[in-house]
């Protein structure tokens, strides 16, 4: 059966999250800055009633089952296009997530973060859909250049799968960064907002990882913690964001002055790593944060 307007509009069976959404959440979304239509649709098919039951969950799991705190928030630019640079790991993307929420709940107004989601999720059934419904779409280079002219904010973690893949003892490092993003940012005049996410190693602790496993199933590996399943355990979680970094060029540049550029990008997310692990662990305050 056909679901309403979205199954009008695609043409495919649309399974909605069962969750019923609050009603704080439904007044942010209406304060969204983002064209939905009379039918809480916008022009990419992002769905106004699929965010906002969404966003109920991921509240509950980034305030209350996790205690996220987030710092620098003022850093990201509260209209226009950007793009949120950061650091991946926890096994099974939490930090995506955690993300997500912040640039929802923690800004005033609230922002929409749209990821670019590994190519494998767009295989899975049902959560494909909710994740597109919800503004998450498949990282492909137009995909995203269609969304920055449109004058949205992209998520992009440049460590790909890697990132999540990091075993327990190399949870707050940082493996090779793909190019993509920052030539992305050159020819649309982006700014690039980096973050630092501290916690996610700790929450989902691994100790392997099973490619051939995950293979099977149709993704990059499956994660193994001392319990087994991935299942996350509650820890605090913090979230540090940096001031924007702008860059000059059209993003036709040689690899090797994209590659300086991103390991500018990778430096300063190190730094807010750095000051993330350090706050983490009592050895600065607060009012020692640098940010910039």
């Amino acid at each position: 059966m056909k679901s309403g307007v979205l199954g009008k509009l695609y043409g495919s069976d649309v399974i909605p999250l069962p969750i019923k959404a609050s009603a704080d959440v439904l007044e942010r979304v209406d304060r969204l800055e983002v064209p939905f239509n009379r039918h809480g649709i916008d022009r990419f098919g992002v769905s106004k009633a699929e965010i906002a039951r969404g966003y109920t969950v991921a509240r509950w799991f980034a305030q209350s089952y996790f205690k996220t705190s987030v710092y620098g928030v003022e850093n990201i630019p509260p209209s226009g296009r950007a793009m949120l640079v950061g650091n991946h790991s926890g096994g099974v993307a939490i930090d995506a997530m955690i993300v997500l929420a912040s640039t929802f709940f923690d800004m005033n107004p609230p922002r929409l973060a749209q990821g670019m989601a590994e190519k494998f999720l767009n295989r899975v059934p049902v959560i494909s859909e909710i994740l597109s419904r919800m503004g998450q779409f498949t990282g492909l280079p137009e995909h995203a250049v269609r969304l920055l002219e449109d004058e949205r904010m992209l998520l992009v973690f440049p460590e790909g799968a890697r990132g999540t893949a990091k075993l327990y003892p190399e949870r707050d490092s940082l493996v090779g960064f793909g190019t993509g993003f920052m030539r992305l940012a050159l020819s649309t005049g982006t700014p690039v907002v980096p973050f630092a996410f501290i916690g996610g190693g700790e929450a989902v602790p691994t100790v392997a990882n099973l490619v051939q496993l995950g293979k099977l199933l149709g993704v990059p590996y499956i994660p193994v913690t001392p319990w087994l399943l991935p299942l996350p355990r509650p820890v605090d979680l913090q979230l540090l964001y940096g001031e924007p970094m702008v860059f000059e060029g059209t993003g036709r540049e040689e690899d090797h002055v994209i590659r300086g550029y991103v390991d500018q990008v990778k430096a300063r997310i190190q730094r807010l790593i750095s000051q993330g692990r350090a706050l983490r662990e009592g050895r600065l305050q607060e009012s020692e944060l640098e940010l910039s």
